[in-house]
């Protein structure tokens, strides 16, 4: 809305007047509608009716009030002119004790430093117009109030952490505590930086490790009850990747690098029972191989993001000891597709009714997807990413859920990117192919081994060969 002003002063001199004019017309050069009495108050007119309806009139969104010595005085003394009209002012300022619609603008300050305000306005937050300085000084403050644009303006309201929304009694909160010491032993490049990590991954795998059931849960509202579980596992996820984009973005070292390694380790070995039981079902630990895959996704997400690719790479084609209770002598290590989750639980609580959804783990994960910094479509082109690495390997696996929520048209920057060199050079990082060509083979031969044109789920999805631009990748200098 336009602001319309109306500017009540005292003739306190022909300088004066001359200034608050000057005012005016700087103000009408600003887009402000300025209602002034040298302008607007003709011969004829009654002057008195004139500022009773200047002070009333509702399109008139601020009445400057102009204060010097002398408007100071004939307000307070209700002399002819300035008293009638401050009479009006004042009742107009002491019925509606909230309006913002009376500024001061003090012109003149007493010799011991006090602005000449009359006592109605006395309470009222004023700006200085004593001086050419501080009218220089405040001249943007006084146009930003009339727009209702503050050079400060309030945040709008967030929403509250999930320590406080989520329903779990468990000591979650303590990691907001070591995250926070951890940001800033990072931040700072402290000596302590290693047990500031160490402290804030372990209150992390504790809070998941207590959302692991120690006794038979009750199976017929199982698919519930994972839900509900994700729910509070996600408050960790936040806090990890929360971690994982700190330091792979500021400070990218080998020593995060190797405490990745070590924390991804860890997660595997929460998809499962605790050690102390001998006997329990994989069902009833879902929730948390889930959780699991989901963190896995973002946590690759949010390396691609950063730009952390060396990082990425090792992560993509290390080797993790498996938990102690899938270990064998045959298979002591794994790569990341044990990373993978899948759930037919949840079709009963996710998928309409009438129907079946392609994967219940990929809607759970788009259900969880409310991170601003790392969208959906930021965790489909993750996830494509650790598909192109399980085609390239000999062995490799990895059954790509979320690229069900590819829109048929979107691309994705880091592989329209490849297509020029600087950015091919990058891909290249990750997946250990300097040469297009050759990239290009391997891709092709691992989309036959793994049979990729038999997965029937995928038919409505664009060709994984045109979401890769694998025809085009390097082909821009």
């Amino acid at each position: 809305m336009q602001p319309k002003v109306f500017i009540s002063y005292s003739w306190s001199s022909s300088e004066h007047q001359m200034r608050v004019k000057s005012w005016a017309e700087q103000l009408i050069s600003n887009g402000v509608d300025v209602i002034l009495d040298i302008y607007d108050l003709k011969e004829g007119h009654d002057k008195f009716a004139f500022m009773e309806r200047m002070v009333t009139d509702k399109s008139v969104t601020h009445v400057l009030v102009i204060c010097d010595k002398r408007y100071s005085e004939k307000a307070d003394g209700r002399e002819a002119g300035v008293g009638t009209e401050s009479q009006i002012i004042s009742k107009e300022v002491y019925d509606k004790v909230d309006q913002a619609k009376f500024i001061p603008i003090v012109a003149e300050f007493s010799d011991d430093g006090k602005p000449f305000l009359p006592i109605f306005l006395q309470s009222r937050i004023w700006i200085d117009f004593s001086s050419v300085e501080a009218v220089n000084d405040n001249w943007e403050t006084l146009v930003r109030v009339l727009y209702g644009k503050p050079l400060h303006e309030k945040p709008k309201i967030g929403t509250a952490p999930l320590y406080i929304t989520s329903n779990i009694s468990t000591p979650i909160t303590s990691a907001f505590t070591k995250f926070n010491m951890l940001k800033i032993a990072v931040l700072e490049d402290k000596k302590g930086l290693p047990l500031y990590r160490q402290e804030f991954i372990k209150e992390c795998v504790d809070y998941i490790d207590l959302l692991r059931t120690r006794e038979r849960p009750d199976v017929e509202n199982l698919a519930k009850k994972i839900i509900e579980d994700c729910s509070k596992l996600k408050i960790a996820r936040n806090y990890i990747i929360d971690w994982v984009s700190l330091e792979s973005s500021v400070r990218p070292s080998d020593q995060f690098n190797e405490a990745l390694s070590d924390f991804l380790e860890q997660l595997l070995s929460l998809k499962t029972a605790p050690p102390e039981l001998n006997s329990w079902s994989d069902a009833w630990y879902e929730s948390h191989a889930l959780f699991v895959y989901e963190t896995f996704i973002y946590i690759v997400a949010s390396l691609l993001k950063s730009g952390a690719l060396k990082i990425l790479h090792d992560v993509l084609t290390s080797h993790y000891l498996m938990p102690e209770k899938y270990k064998n002598s045959v298979d002591s290590f794994t790569d990341f597709k044990r990373f993978h989750a899948t759930s037919e639980i949840l079709q009963s609580e996710l998928a309409p009714e009438g129907r079946r959804l392609y994967s219940p783990a990929a809607e759970l994960i788009k259900i969880q997807s409310d991170r601003s910094d790392l969208p959906l479509s930021s965790l489909i082109e993750a996830d494509l990413l650790i598909f192109v690495m399980a085609l390239i390997k000999d062995d490799g696996w990895w059954y790509p859920q979320l690229q069900y929520y590819a829109q048929y048209s979107q691309d994705y920057p880091f592989f329209i990117r490849a297509i020029q060199h600087k950015g091919f050079m990058k891909l290249a990082q990750i997946v250990g192919f300097s040469d297009a060509a050759l990239l290009r083979g391997a891709v092709e031969k691992g989309l036959v081994r793994l049979r990729v044109s038999e997965w029937s789920d995928f038919r409505f999805v664009r060709s994984f060969q045109e979401m890769l631009k694998l025809d085009k990748l390097d082909t821009i200098k």
